[in-house]
């Protein structure tokens, strides 16, 4: 782990947080994985009050997507979010396989010194969170699981390739944006500025090959664990319709099941109130026990 400076590959950096770690203070840092570097969260994770929670982003998606999460939370609970690979400020990778990803995670808290930490993750963060506890269960305490199956068909889904490589202005993006994607927002918090426009800090390409990664049937991972977990999804999903929902719930021990009426695959934001309340009670249940 090393203090973060700048990223070294010519790009203007804008100056804005990368991630969120409750009542910390402190530089950034970096997280390096096989050689690699994953931004982890504004300060240092050692520091400040709380338990740990680190948490996984999806696709397209960044760390500060769970800034609010953070402040709803804390002080009892420190979030500690970074920027997966292939997204935000952290590395690009060829390699972006399951291993690949669980690994990323298992180092984060390894290397933050987390064990065992609950783990929440949304979309393809919400795979690697139940993969991670699978896989490395003496690294997860618990794990929330936002909107993802243990079987995924993920469509190739091209509607985001032929967006320009950079805009005007913000508006310009939220405008190419909304008859594309359900939360806008979600995408935006992706978006900065260098000297040419506007641009996305992920790259459609890599996104389709993570996506392709994904796809198939996960039950061993799903069943082979034993941690508390919460299943939350929202109840118009696309992603993971109820029948799923439910035979994930009948065939593992210790799981929950919320889903969030109106909802759709990005609750997070959508239905903010709703999500932390349902982490948050789910938290109160097992935080004595984790």
């Amino acid at each position: 782990m090393r203090a973060a400076g700048g990223r070294g590959d010519g790009e203007h950096a804008p100056a804005e947080p990368v991630g969120h770690v409750t009542g910390a203070e402190g530089p950034p840092v970096l997280v390096e994985v096989a050689g690699r570097l994953l931004h982890e969260g504004q300060p240092a994770a050692q520091h400040g009050p709380g338990r740990p929670f680190l948490a996984l982003h999806g696709a397209y998606g960044r760390s500060r997507t769970f800034l609010r999460l953070a402040d709803t939370l804390g002080p009892r609970w420190r979030i500690i979010a970074v920027d997966q690979r292939c997204h935000g400020r952290s590395d690009r990778s060829d390699d972006v396989s399951r291993e690949a990803f669980v690994a990323d995670a298992a180092a984060v808290v390894e290397q933050l010194g987390l064990a065992p930490a609950v783990v929440l993750g949304h979309s393809l963060g919400g795979i690697n969170a139940y993969q991670l506890a699978a896989r490395r269960p003496e690294l997860v305490a618990a794990a929330v699981v936002v909107d993802v199956g243990a079987e995924l068909a993920v469509p190739d889904d091209h509607s985001l390739d032929d967006l320009p490589d950079r805009f005007p202005n913000l508006q310009s993006m939220r405008t190419a944006l909304e008859p594309l994607v359900e939360a806008p927002e979600y995408f935006l918090e992706s978006a900065v500025e260098d000297d040419r426009g506007w641009f996305f800090r992920w790259r459609a390409a890599d996104i389709s090959e993570i996506k392709r990664q994904v796809r198939g049937t996960w039950w061993p991972d799903w069943t082979d664990s034993s941690q508390p977990v919460l299943l939350l999804r929202g109840a118009d999903s696309p992603v993971i319709g109820p029948e799923l929902a439910e035979r994930m719930t009948c065939s593992r021990a210790n799981t929950e099941l919320v889903s969030i009426a109106g909802a759709g695959h990005d609750a997070h934001l959508t239905h903010y109130p709703e999500f932390a309340a349902a982490v948050g009670d789910f938290l109160d249940r097992v935080g004595s026990e984790v």
